[in-house]
């Protein structure tokens, strides 16, 4: 798409059409996602015109910190926005004019709203983990929750769960440093509660007593196959969440439940991440079920 045409495809229409949209995602192996056509179809419901692009770096042969070119040139081509992705939502920080204070908090930024000449960066991820948790697990103690991931979904997703009433979260990561910083940084915004790194080379140790589990870290995409944690760990009362969604039933979740926990998959997250996302967008309210309903048609199409 050249410059002009992508010009024209953002904004209002000629008078008498309607408001017209251009947004995309960036990020690795995006070229199978739901995000897309779950925004196109919503905007059309709402009587909008919505084109969704994805800019798959790894496709394109481009390293993660090529984010801080995509952006820019992204405003220039008259993109009203883009959502951001694994791996780039720590990477995109240093590109942008602002942060909302949820993102700032955060430190990862999944959506990009062109605002005048100002980049502004959001954080969806948390506020659709929170309204996914509250839905489907809305009675599961909320004690102590083990976090396996402490990249940029694990930040959201720590944000949310300790808003969510967790009494101690434990954070993990293979990476020991970035474990402790997230723990250190949201402690810092929940003094209430307590935080605590970990290294994830020991799930038994970490699983030791724990309410629940929340995954946010690659493992079980279809690019990552596997499960971060052995089947025989996972017993009930523990309950289970992941955040993956492609495939819907990783692993991880079909050991869980086989084993009598309760789950909760990456679907509605994905679903109300994104509907945040379309409301920053277009200024306009999605319906979330709507949407919900049209992510389950797409997966049944696949």
């Amino acid at each position: 798409m050249g410059e002009d045409q992508a010009k024209g495809a953002a904004g209002a229409g000629p008078r008498g059409t309607a408001p017209s949209y251009l947004v995309g995602l960036v990020g690795a192996g995006v070229g199978p996602s739901l995000t897309p056509p779950l925004h196109e179809r919503e905007a059309a419901a709402t009587g909008r015109r919505l084109i969704y692009r994805t800019i798959d770096i790894a496709e394109l042969d481009l390293p993660p910190e090529s984010v801080a070119d995509l952006v820019p040139a992204a405003r220039r081509l008259g993109f009203n926005g883009l959502n951001i992705t694994h791996p780039c939502k720590q990477l995109v920080l240093p590109v942008l004019d602002g942060l909302t204070s949820d993102a700032a908090a955060i430190g990862a930024v999944n959506t990009v709203v062109f605002d005048g000449g100002s980049a502004i960066g959001h954080n969806t991820d948390g506020s659709g983990f929170a309204r996914s948790l509250e839905r489907g697990l809305p009675h599961a103690p909320r004690e102590r929750v083990v976090l396996l991931g402490a990249g940029g979904a694990g930040a959201a997703v720590a944000h949310a769960l300790l808003e969510s009433g967790v009494r101690t979260l434990v954070v993990a990561d293979l990476d020991t440093g970035r474990a402790a910083e997230l723990a250190e940084r949201v402690g810092r915004r929940f003094r209430d509660a307590r935080c605590e790194p970990a290294g994830a080379d020991d799930p038994e140790r970490l699983l030791a007593g724990a309410d629940g589990l929340v995954h946010a870290t690659p493992v079980g995409m279809a690019h990552h196959p596997g499960t971060p944690v052995p089947r025989e760990l996972l017993r009930p009362p523990l309950w289970v969440a992941d955040v993956v969604y492609r495939p819907l039933r990783t692993e991880l979740l079909d050991d869980a439940e086989s084993r009598g926990c309760a789950t909760l998959d990456g679907g509605a997250m994905a679903v109300f991440q994104a509907a945040d996302a379309f409301q920053l967008f277009t200024g306009t309210p999605p319906d979330r079920e709507r949407m919900l309903a049209h992510f389950h048609d797409l997966l049944a199409a696949e």
